[in-house]
């Protein structure tokens, strides 16, 4: 077993310091994994390069999972001071190519490798230290603090593959061989492929809460599916297996691609795989850090696009229908081999785990006659991820699944050699845009069993309760005669502006009044701490509709389709932006505003001074700062000794919020207006929250 390898921490136990120890080691071995991997760049100089243009240079990534460790911790209230804000800013979002991914250079300064270093090491004692002193029962639980630790674990898990692969896209000039990161030895010619029948089967998809390994969001709920026989490849797809649809012009061949996979080969110029290098007539395949002869019987790595184009292909040539496995049919072939949880595997039976670095001969690793059913590397699917019945996200992370959610994800199964943690669970699940590459190829099969997941992802109405919510509040109707809250507090903000080329939507939700903003202003940004909420108002401005769920009693809803057209906000969508933020600690690229707008906000803050203290440097001369909140102070969000208002002070004396904002603003700014502002927001069709908030306006000094 290679000396990298640790398989996860169980959630149950019978001692509680054993337990703390286990979950130290696995923090520890996570920990200098991914520092390992980094030593693949040649020198500091490579930190600041991209792999691809999409992402971030690697110094992103460098710093980003220590400070998702800082960042949940602080969110939830179990860690109270942060170590460097401006780290925990900037390497904070960045890694998926959403639209509020900004991967523009020029807003970053990104730091000197060794302060990163130095700054993970502070993360690496913090983290340790909390291990050995946060409460801990056992079984622990997704609510314990400890859970966020071993997220935070396990989304450095996720990270150590992502990061090999944009190792692996990297020039080969700029990185080098690590004498620890050992390739699989043997090669030979390419094994025939054929198809092994698999009996029909009923599979149970999800699990429970009270399971006993970690899991992400999307893993818990259920789904279930009856399968008919099916027809699946006995080897995932090798080398030499492809190198027929690359000589046969399969890349040239237009019907063989969709229009994503069209759109992907005119970006790319894409001729053959992308880890395969054209040398005269003559094809090498790059590992991590090298280039070596072509392996024909290790798998292909492939995105989605290249492995349907792949399959029509076949199709075409043997007039049969190929096709990605379902999500539900790799499950078959897992139960199919009776696969456990935990796939505790040797080199000698899979290939994950780290055991090489590099993929290994697609015909080595026999899971009852179907090879590599887990390991080599991942297979790609033809199911658009989906959140199970009784999907909820976890309050830590309320953006790790839910942006997926958008019919543009495909599942990936199965592991890859690069895999560990999670990563090799039976119950996890990753999904990745299809032009993405991953350590991932595929398998295909013969089926005529339906993915009912595709049906239901169709139409995609935002389910989330709260989101759904607030879409009703402001994109559906008005209520008891008070006017929608989104469109007053755009109205009154633009009429006490002075200067009207860019404007903050702090706290934007779902996204109304930043378009309403935009009708005033030659710019708007709308922020938002939840993903959950941002991604409305980006969906609006990218696909011009919205769709969700109006709660109307019990389990009863009402569809409801908004087109940004009816709205009238066709003209206005290229002035707004969206971006995920925390209003206690924003980039520094957001600033030079002329309006800042707050809407119900300070009251859920964190710790609502560190906004107020620094506000006035986001905006330009003149500016206009307007908040609005109904104050109703909670110790679930802030705690009570950082609250404006609300309480008592040491003299008995009442503080009311307005009186402290007085203070804190009133060196900078002066205030020149103030007023209620009511909002209702519908619960069901008979209940309702009547809100009343107060809304003042502070130009700045």
């Amino acid at each position: 077993m290679s000396t990298f390898s640790r398989y996860p921490v169980s959630l149950d136990g019978g001692d509680i310091q054993i337990k703390r120890n286990e979950i130290r080691e696995y923090f520890h071995n996570t920990y200098d994994l991914f520092e390992k991997i980094f030593e693949v760049l040649k020198n500091d100089e490579v930190f600041y390069q991209k792999s691809e243009p999409t992402r971030h240079p690697m110094i992103f990534y460098f710093g980003h999972t220590a400070t998702f460790f800082i960042n949940k911790l602080v969110s939830m209230k179990i860690l109270h001071e942060r170590i460097n804000p401006d780290f925990e800013s900037i390497f904070a979002v960045g890694v998926d190519e959403m639209a509020w991914d900004d991967i523009t250079g020029a807003n970053y300064t990104w730091p000197k490798v060794r302060d990163v270093r130095e700054y993970r090491n502070k993360v690496r004692d913090l983290v340790d230290e909390l291990i050995c002193t946060l409460p801990l029962t056992l079984p622990i639980r997704e609510e314990d603090a400890i859970w966020i630790i071993l997220m935070g674990i396990e989304h450095e898990r996720i990270h150590i593959e992502t990061s090999l692969v944009l190792h692996r896209q990297m020039p080969i000039e700029f990185v080098q061989e690590l004498q620890e990161f050992r390739l699989c030895a043997s090669s030979s010619e390419t094994p025939p492929n054929e198809m092994v029948s698999i009996p029909s089967r009923h599979v149970e998809l999800g699990k429970e809460k009270s399971h006993n390994l970690y899991g992400w969001d999307n893993e818990y709920g259920h789904y279930s599916a009856e399968l008919k026989e099916f027809k699946v490849s006995k080897y995932l797809v090798s080398n030499g297996e492809f190198m027929e649809f690359v000589q046969a012009g399969g890349y040239e061949n237009q019907e063989y691609w969709d229009e994503e996979g069209k759109k992907f080969l005119k970006i790319t110029s894409s001729k053959h795989p992308t880890f395969w290098v054209k040398e005269g007539d003559t094809y090498l395949y790059r590992t991590l850090s090298a280039l070596i002869a072509m392996p024909m019987n290790w798998p292909v790595d492939v995105n989605a696009l290249e492995a349907e184009a792949f399959c029509r292909f076949k199709s075409q040539k043997e007039g049969a229908l190929y096709q990605l496995p379902s999500e539900a049919e790799h499950r078959a072939l897992y139960e199919y081999a009776g696969l456990e949880d935990i796939l505790e595997f040797d080199e000698s039976r899979a290939n994950q785990n780290l055991t090489h670095f590099s993929s290994c001969p697609v015909d080595r690793y026999d899971f009852k006659g179907v090879y590599d059913i887990v390991g080599n590397v991942w297979q790609w699917s033809r199911t658009p991820i989906f959140g199970f019945e009784g999907f909820a996200v976890h309050p830590a992370y309320d953006d790790f699944s839910t942006p997926t959610f958008d019919a543009k994800h495909a599942i990936i199964n199965g592991s890859s050699w690069a895999s560990s943690g999670n990563l090799i669970m039976k119950h996890s699940r990753y999904a990745f845009r299809k032009h993405f590459y991953q350590n991932a190829g595929f398998r295909y099969v013969i089926s005529q069993n339906k993915d009912t997941s595709l049906q239901e992802n169709e139409d995609i109405y935002e389910s989330d309760a709260l989101v759904a919510q607030y879409c009703e509040f402001q994109y559906g109707d008005t209520h008891f005669g008070v006017k929608n809250f989104a469109l007053e507090c755009a109205r009154i903000a633009s009429k006490f502006a002075i200067n009207t080329k860019k404007a903050l939507d702090l706290g934007c939700a779902t996204g109304r009044a930043t378009y309403e903003l935009a009708k005033s202003f030659d710019e708007v940004e709308g922020i938002d701490f939840s993903v959950r909420f941002v991604q409305v108002g980006s969906k609006l401005k990218e696909s011009g509709e919205i769709l969700f769920h109006s709660l109307e009693e019990g389990a009863l809803v009402t569809n409801k389709k908004i087109s940004i057209q009816e709205l009238g906000y066709e003209n206005l969508k290229e002035k707004v932006s969206f971006w995920q933020g925390d209003a206690c600690n924003l980039k520094p690229n957001f600033h030079s505003y002329d309006l800042i707008m707050a809407t119900n906000l300070i009251d859920r803050l964190y710790n609502p001074r560190l906004f107020l203290d620094t506000v006035d440097t986001r905006l330009n001369e003149e500016g206009i700062l307007i908040l609005t909140s109904p104050y109703t102070w909670q110790e679930s969000s802030t705690k009570k000794e950082l609250w404006l208002g609300g309480y008592r002070d040491k003299d008995g004396k009442e503080v009311k919020t307005i009186d402290t904002l007085k203070e804190i603003l009133g060196k900078k700014f002066e205030l020149v207006h103030i007023q209620d502002l009511e909002f209702v927001i519908k619960e069901t069709a008979r209940k309702y929250q009547h809100t009343v908030s107060e809304l003042s306006v502070w130009k700045k000094k």
